[in-house]
């Protein structure tokens, strides 16, 4: 484990953070401990009938949740029943595994090496932390798939430039999550929040609706806002706080060697291969990849972006990874891509122990009905203040912030929270479109700094490849910066925008 030298107040504070987070147990040990609170929890708050009424604009119904006991039989028997399907089922489980296929051959046949030698060749290495950053934000176009690939190739690509990996791989998942809903392109996160917003103005009384298009001015400037702050909190806080690191270098040499580049130049040719062919699925109106949607011309992609990313993911790594091999020299027969995918199932092995705890923990919230009850209860406390205008809004990015730390997902919060205040603050002079701009902010600052974050497990998997001593306290506190910077400019931000009255998207304003 490194030394800690900042003296720094700040400094101070973040040593101080991941002292005391690494002096935790286990990581699955926390886990076990947390599922066993939400189960003493959940008794308690069943047994004193703790309820809340909301309406749902996700499902278009109004609901009622009442907490449920794990302490009784139908508790027991869900425990005990479900725990293989609440691994199976964790979300991150099966992305990163499949996803990990296709890397693992990259990785063994040395064509990630290579392509990261021929970048670092390349690139000025001023503009490394802000490239991997900015790869980061604009991830979210496909999903999920920024945590299982940028994020470790942040660590490697910054190795790659004798700096600390672990700097990397906060840079590059505090872009991938932090910045989940910033980028210079539209994502599927648009409509799908436009959609929870619009049924919340019908739960309203009102007779118009937001188009998906309705926080894109502001998203886009926010990209290069939150890689500049990026930038400036990796160099300046983070990676001197991480310090030289000592551990095992994966490229030895910087050197391009003439297999190499004999591999590359057929890796590339396979990926263009790859890549047009996958245009052609997916491109045209009728592509085979499209389903069929009744009186459109154009299939819908939904099913594919929703379901196909990660088997794409891995076939993009995998093709190209085996045509380096082959041509490099590296892979002599299939053989090789087998031992190749091995490798990388085997390097995660304490990954999936993790998961299968996580997986009960959050099971768990999400069955005692904790984790709904926590968010409509700090909505119903934040209306109940009786804020107006700016103060509002600002104490509503507070309030989003702080529930991610309990519900990671967006649509479920924004499902649960848009009812209560698109039509409350609408009524204050607050244009719908102004309020989901709040709660994207608060949503996506606070990802990176919550173990509840299903892909928090993974994160820091990936850091204890370079430092086997990574805790949950030291991704925390190398994280906190980003969260607290990125909420803190973010905010300005708007309200520099909200002062000026510029549109924050086509036809859309803050008043």
């Amino acid at each position: 484990m490194r030394d800690i030298k900042q003296t720094g107040l700040f400094n101070r504070f973040l040593n101080g953070v991941e002292r005391g987070g690494n002096k935790l147990p286990h990581p699955v040990t926390i886990f076990m401990i947390l599922s066993l609170a939400v189960i003493v929890i959940s008794e308690i708050a069943a047994k004193t009938n703790l309820t809340v009424s909301y309406y749902d604009a996700k499902a278009k119904a109004d609901a009622t949740v009442t907490a449920i006991s794990l302490m009784n039989a139908e508790g027991l028997r869900y425990m005990f029943t479900s725990a293989t399907k609440n691994f199976t089922g964790f979300a991150p489980l099966g992305t990163v595994l499949v996803a990990m296929l296709g890397v693992g051959v990259a990785e063994k046949t040395g064509l990630i090496g290579a392509a990261l030698k021929k970048v670092v060749l390349g690139t000025p290495k001023k503009l490394i932390t802000a490239v991997v950053i900015l790869m980061g934000v604009m991830s979210n176009v496909a999903s999920d798939a920024g945590y299982v690939v940028l994020v470790p190739l942040g660590a490697i690509v910054f190795l790659s430039f004798n700096r600390h990996p672990l700097a990397g791989l906060a840079a590059a998942f505090a872009g991938v999550s932090a910045g989940f809903s910033a980028n210079l392109l539209l994502g599927t996160l648009d409509p799908l929040l436009s959609g929870i917003t619009n049924e919340a103005l019908k739960v309203g009384g009102y007779d118009f609706t937001i188009l998906p298009t309705a926080n894109y001015y502001f998203m886009f400037v926010s990209t290069f806002l939150l890689t500049a702050l990026g930038v400036l909190v990796t160099e300046k806080i983070v990676e001197p706080r991480l310090g030289e690191y000592k551990g095992p270098h994966l490229i030895e040499s910087m050197e391009v060697t003439t297999e190499e580049k004999k591999g590359l130049k057929w890796a590339g040719i396979s990926l263009l291969v790859f890549s047009a062919a996958m245009l052609f699925l997916t491109v045209p109106g009728d592509a085979l990849l499209r389903v069929p949607v009744e009186g459109e011309a154009v299939g819908s992609l939904k099913l594919f972006i929703g379901k196909g990313l990660v088997p794409t993911i891995m076939l993009f790594f995998l093709i190209p990874g085996v045509a380096f091999g082959v041509a490099s020299g590296t892979i002599k027969n299939d053989k090789d891509v087998v031992h190749g995918m091995s490798a990388a199932m085997a390097s995660m092995g304490g990954y999936l122990v993790l998961a299968f705890a996580a997986a009960q923990f959050v099971a768990y919230f999400g069955y005692s009905k904790l984790g709904i009850i926590l968010a409509v209860g700090g909505a119903n406390f934040l209306e109940s203040i009786g804020f107006v205008g700016l103060p509002l809004i600002l104490a509503f990015i507070v309030v989003a912030a702080l529930i991610n730390l309990f519900i990671g997902s967006a649509s479920a919060k924004w499902g649960i929270m848009a009812p209560i205040f698109v039509p409350m603050l609408l009524r204050l002079g607050i244009t719908p479109e102004f309020t989901q701009l709040a709660y994207r902010i608060g949503d996506s600052t606070t990802n990176i700094i919550s173990p509840l974050m299903s892909y928090f497990a993974v994160i820091v998997t990936f850091a204890q490849k370079y430092d086997e001593d990574t805790g949950i306290g030291t991704l925390i506190s190398s994280m906190l910066p980003y969260s607290i910077v990125f909420l803190a400019g973010w905010t300005v931000m708007l309200i520099i925008w909200y002062m000026t009255g510029l549109p924050i998207g086509p036809d859309a304003f803050m008043r």
